[in-house]
């Protein structure tokens, strides 16, 4: 049976990412759905790039952009305003990963990847996004900085008006457990920190976790 998979926000930790996708396995017909925040923080941001372009040849995989992509992305376009504050926002470990302090040195083809990432996905019973939504907005009428910037820590939605449920990141809680409201699923769970990547089987509900260094939740 095929499965659907979300992921949580990875911020350059690879081993967290690699111990996670060990233990799902990806087959075919799964379809996983990365939730964004790809890069920044953590210290291997080129090389989780290159495990999501492989995984494609082993899954459907479905990348959403995150905030940090979005910043990511206006700088190597050149508004070189934001640059001092990207560095600051963690864009200093990405630079870092890639050997360079110019981020128009980052590879056309991680470039390319990241400007294909999409600002929503939308299933028959849920829809994923980054950051926030509007509840009381159709999900193809979402202003785009809600959905890339808008924390439920800061402002909380209701149920949105499809009724489907809502799984969202960006909003990193801190104690490492996913934030379940019933009508949305927080699961960022602060990898990058002292918590866990964490991958969620939205129809079974079955949980993988791991931590920066590739450590199993629940191992040793």
């Amino acid at each position: 049976m095929s499965r659907t998979i979300a992921i949580g926000d990875i911020h350059g930790c690879l081993p967290a990412l690699d111990t996670l996708l060990a233990a799902i396995r990806p087959r075919p017909d799964d379809t996983i759905v990365a939730l964004g925040d790809y890069v920044d923080r953590g210290p291997r941001s080129r090389e989780v790039i290159e495990r999501l372009l492989e995984l494609r040849h082993q899954c459907r995989l479905i990348p959403l952009l995150g905030n940090h992509e979005e910043m990511m992305l206006q700088v190597i376009d050149g508004q070189s305003q934001l640059y001092v504050d990207w560095l600051l926002f963690g864009g200093e470990a990405t630079l870092q990963s890639y050997g360079t302090v110019r981020p128009e040195d980052v590879p056309s083809s991680h470039v390319d990847f990241l400007r294909n990432c999409r600002l929503l996905h939308e299933s028959q019973r849920y829809f994923y996004v980054h950051g926030g939504y509007l509840a009381d907005r159709p999900l193809d009428d979402q202003p785009r900085d809600v959905l890339l910037w808008d924390s439920i820590k800061k402002r909380l939605p209701g149920p949105h008006c499809s009724g489907k449920t809502a799984i969202v990141g960006h909003a990193s809680q801190h104690n490492g457990e996913i934030r379940d409201l019933g009508y949305l699923k927080c699961i960022d769970t602060w990898c990058y920190g002292v918590g866990w990547l964490t991958a969620l089987d939205v129809e079974s509900g079955q949980v993988w976790q791991a931590d920066k260094n590739g450590g199993m939740r629940g191992e040793g």
